[in-house]
């Protein structure tokens, strides 16, 4: 966050919504450029953390299938097209299938941030995702949400 407020108060209500640096005018813009390489050396420590996934790793639940490696979707044999978030969003909910994925942690994974007050983005990818998948064999939801919880993927055996 790059402001002209730099009180105390200014500072810790800026990192506290979710910056993950403050700066305040008048600024050096050689401490500008410093603390952009700090973030990126994070966030590059960040990624080469993460595990690959392996190569052919698919996941299935009932009659929804994904193939993580080539972000392919199939349900019942046919072919679901899927934004980027989409596939996210319901790739974490295959791995958890049958447990409740908290909204906050969903919306961190899948749109990589945090949910603001009023954000309803993560509900209308969801809604998206269900229009898509279409209800199970059985006739219910398979996206479930569950009030000011989260959601959860519903097997057809449970």
């Amino acid at each position: 966050m790059l402001t002209a407020r730099g009180d105390d108060v200014d500072r810790i209500v800026g990192l506290e919504l979710g910056a993950d640096d403050y700066l305040s005018k008048p600024f050096n813009p050689r401490e500008l450029v410093a603390r952009i390489r700090a973030i990126l050396r994070r966030a590059r420590y960040a990624a080469a953390a993460e595990p690959a996934a392996p190569a052919d790793e698919r996941l299935c639940v009932d009659d929804v299938e994904i193939d993580v490696r080539r972000h392919v979707v199939r349900r019942a044999d046919a072919p679901v097209e899927l934004t980027a978030v989409e596939f996210n969003v319901l790739e974490i909910l295959l791995r958890a299938a049958g447990t409740v994925v908290r909204r906050d942690e969903l919306a961190r994974s899948a749109l990589g941030r945090a949910l603001m007050p009023f954000d309803r983005s993560l509900d209308v990818h969801v809604s998206r995702l269900r229009k898509k998948l279409g209800p199970r064999a059985d006739g219910g939801e398979r996206i479930r949400a569950l009030r000011a919880v989260g959601y959860l993927y519903a097997r057809g055996d449970a």
